[in-house]
């Protein structure tokens, strides 16, 4: 199941969304263009968030740095496409400067998740994904029934589905604890921990957005749905199409 895109259109131009984009992007081809596997992992281990290094009180600066890098073409890929469907519409809601102060704040509260469990860890930290954890644990608050458009794929076919908001993130949210209780401390390669606390980090940064509108109240007025009329995309008709396997 991979979400890629939402019904929730946002009323004004997302620029912060569009430039955090655009860094994580620049800078992801900036070195991983040009270093080799060795180099890359001492690059890593300079500017990514090292938690022994970090609680040492050094490089501290790399609990923000690390939100700029990303280890592969399918990290970026997937972080990028996450914080496009997510990021918009918090922005649109928080304005320009505001989003981009609670970017930075999730961000380091999901650094500080993964460095607790495991001060000691000499392995590195990055990605975006702490953040953007959070920007969808703000629009899980703000719109847990917008429909959310996930790419099902079962072995042979795969098809579309429109979702609401708070069954997609609430399942990523389910996988991302039950993964970090299960693996090792290292997570497997994969920073769980920062998810987790990434996402809690924005459902309580988003709070006082949620209670300037009404709380609950806000809620029964729009049922949880976005404010405005959702775009209608009819995923049956997608031109993705459903693969059958042949006799």
């Amino acid at each position: 199941m991979f979400p890629i895109r939402d019904h929730n259109p946002s009323g004004k131009t997302p620029y912060v969304t569009f430039a955090l984009i655009a860094i994580n992007t620049l800078v992801f081809l900036s070195y991983f263009l040009s270093l080799q596997d060795y180099a890359l992992q001492g690059f890593f281990m300079t500017w990514g968030l090292v938690p022994a290094r970090f609680t040492s009180g050094q490089g501290l600066e790399t609990i923000i740095t690390s939100m700029f890098l990303q280890a592969g073409w399918m990290h970026l890929g997937g972080n990028m496409l996450f914080l496009w469907i997510f990021g918009d519409n918090l922005e649109d809601e928080m304005g320009h400067v505001g989003f981009l102060l609670f970017y930075l704040a999730a961000g380091v509260a999901a650094g500080l998740a993964q460095v607790l469990p495991d001060p000691a860890s000499t392995v590195p930290m990055v990605g975006a994904s702490g953040a953007i954890a959070g920007v969808m644990g703000g629009y899980l608050l703000l719109f847990p029934r917008a429909r959310v458009d996930v790419l099902f794929i079962f072995i042979i076919f795969f098809r579309i589905f429109a979702i609401p908001a708070w069954i997609v993130l609430g399942i990523w949210l389910g996988l991302q604890i039950f993964s970090g209780v299960s693996m090792p401390a290292d997570g497997g390669g994969v920073a769980y921990w920062a998810h987790v606390g990434g996402f809690a980090a924005g459902l309580v940064l988003t709070l006082p957005v949620w209670l300037r509108r009404g709380a609950r109240g806000y809620w029964q007025v729009t049922e949880g749905r976005p404010p405005h009329p959702g775009t209608q995309l009819d995923a049956s008709r997608s031109g993705i199409p459903l693969i059958r396997r042949r006799r």
